[in-house]
């Protein structure tokens, strides 16, 4: 048998962490991890946050990020050990025989230069051909990858794209210098599910087309399910199972891929709208300051006490434009809110206090949404002391019920943000939206971030507060497994307007409008096939029409 084109053996990388009032201290993340992978083909790496992933992707490239060490066992990429090797040899791997795809393609481009630039640079740079062959290979990959007009699209800036095409861009970029390995380290993850097909779709096309292999990094065993030969699970530094993509998906042998394969389990059954909403929004249109046109259309949607309404939609839809409004961040152009059997003032600096209170938020990222100098305690207890005045013995226990109701206890009460998990920081979010006692909470994209099965404990433990706080939550996602888990009524939205809306149970039952059709279509099945299965089955439509 030929040698592998990626040989892994015994793995162990090491980091330096810097706990608050605490010396440096060096950990080990990952712990003697083995694989081989073969020329042409493709493993999927999943696993949640901190796992290792992308750590052990970004080793194949012999790079270690963040003051992360490669510190034992051997990384062989076409028979060399490349942990051996210098600096300069590296540099040489980089580029002709392993190239890397990250996860946010907009943050990876720079903007200042063409898009075409920056493709062809490292197959210029590594001498692997002329410039006018690069080029012409750039626009074949760009007509491979489905982007628009491939003989001028190198042409474009990066802002002069959307988000999909620029990375799918950002696969050409990697697949130009025709390396034999590509690293995709969560490449769909921050698009729309409309939008990830497409890509997918690409990536699966130019793998097969190019022969590359390919480590594909990703938290969504649905999608890797798609464009992987074999899965390896891997659980805090370790690997837990490892197979081919039929059996890991269809007889998981270990009870982690088991949990991960059986994610979004939640049943939740849809409530009869009390007489009275909490919010009701009529007839609101919008825009930016600066833009001509509007950016929300006639928007009417209401939501009840204890119930949750979903709104859906891809990115630019008007889903967070709309919570701005509500939130009177930012005032309409026409239209008005009631809330609790009120008129809300369209302008936040007009709102009472009790406004304020009884009307509260979580954002997507916990990371940005808590001041990192602050306990969790403090975090907590400044709602408690802003909207009840409560000090002392009254806050802290106080603090502490709340604690126990997002199920972490009093022992994180003097932790830094710093200190938790991605999970742990929402919980912590939550708490704090809770402390107001609201009437109505927006959860904006609150689970987007996090692993599937860190989700799936923050989706039950909004239903189980719900119940108990008899809070209203208005819930914004593109994601429509959550959807089909919490919500009781649903608002799909797509260009800033209401196309489909009413209770869960007739919003998802046909027939249905084309862009809902879409949407529902679009979200990833744990079965193989199923890429396949949708592309064809919008072909013939398609072709129908």
């Amino acid at each position: 048998m030929s040698q592998p084109l990626v040989d892994i053996r015994n793995l162990k990388i090491g980091a330096t962490v810097y706990p608050p009032g605490e010396n440096p201290k060096k950990i080990e993340i990952v712990h003697g991890v083995s694989f081989t992978l073969e020329k042409g083909k493709v493993l999927g790496l999943i696993g949640e946050s901190g796992a290792g992933k992308s750590t052990i992707g970004l080793a194949t490239l012999g790079y270690g990020r963040g003051g992360v060490e490669l510190t034992g066992g051997e990384v062989h990429v076409n028979g060399r050990d490349i942990l051996a090797m210098s600096d300069r040899d590296l540099r040489k791997l980089r580029g002709p025989e392993v190239t890397y795809v990250a996860q946010s393609a907009a943050a990876s481009f720079n903007p200042a230069k063409q898009i075409m630039e920056q493709v062809t640079e490292a197959a210029i740079k590594h001498k692997l051909c002329s410039k006018s062959e690069a080029e012409a290979r750039a626009v074949e990959l760009f007509r491979k990858l489905g982007l628009p007009n491939p003989e001028t699209f190198g042409s474009r800036y990066p802002h002069q794209v959307s988000g999909g095409q620029l990375q799918r861009a950002m696969t050409a970029l990697a697949l130009c210098p025709q390396p034999d390995l590509v690293v995709f380290d969560e490449p769909t993850t921050a698009l729309d599910v409309t939008t990830q097909i497409d890509v997918l779709k690409a990536i699966k096309d130019a793998i097969r087309d190019t022969g590359v292999a390919a480590l594909y990094i990703t938290h969504d065993l649905a999608v890797v399910a798609q464009v992987s030969d074999e899965i390896m699970v891997l659980r805090h530094g370790n690997m837990v199972e490892h197979g081919t993509t039929d059996q890991i998906i269809n007889h998981p042998r270990e009870e982690y891929t088991q949990a991960l394969v059986s994610v979004r389990s939640i049943e939740h059954e849809e409530k009869a709208p009390t007489p009275e909403p909490v919010l009701k929004v009529e007839q609101i249109t919008a825009r930016y300051k600066g833009l001509n046109f509007d950016v929300l259309k006639d928007v009417n949607v209401e939501l009840h006490p204890g119930q949750t309404l979903a709104v859906v939609g891809e990115s630019g839809s008007g889903k967070s434009t709309l919570a701005r409004v509500i939130t009177g961040l930012l005032p309409p152009r026409e239209g008005k809110i009631n809330f609790a059997g009120r008129s809300l003032s369209s302008d936040f600096k007009g709102r009472t206090r009790e406004d304020l209170r009884e009307l509260q938020m979580i954002y997507q990222m916990a990371d940005v949404a808590m001041n990192p100098r602050q306990t969790v305690g403090t975090i907590i207890g400044r709602p408690l002391e802003f909207y009840f005045g409560l000090k002392g013995a009254e806050k802290q226990k106080r603090i502490v019920e709340l604690l126990d109701e997002i199920e972490m206890g009093e022992k994180f009460i003097d932790r830094y943000p710093a200190e938790l998990s991605g999970g742990q920081k929402q919980r912590v979010c939550i708490a704090r939206a809770l402390a107001a006692k609201p009437k109505m909470i927006i959860c904006d994209e609150v689970t987007s971030a996090l692993d599937p099965l860190v989700a799936d404990g923050i989706l039950k433990l909004l239903l189980e507060l719900q119940k108990i706080e008899d809070v209203a939550y208005l819930f914004i996602t593109h994601d429509l497994a959550t959807v089909r888990a919490i919500a009781d009524s649903i608002a799909v939205m797509y260009q800033g307007e209401v196309v489909r809306y009413g209770p869960k149970s007739q919003v998802l039952a046909p027939p249905f409008d084309d862009y809902t059709d879409l949407l529902l279509s679009s979200v990833p099945e744990m079965k193989l096939g199923w890429l396949e299965d949708v592309i064809a089955h919008r072909k013939m439509e398609s072709a129908g029409n």
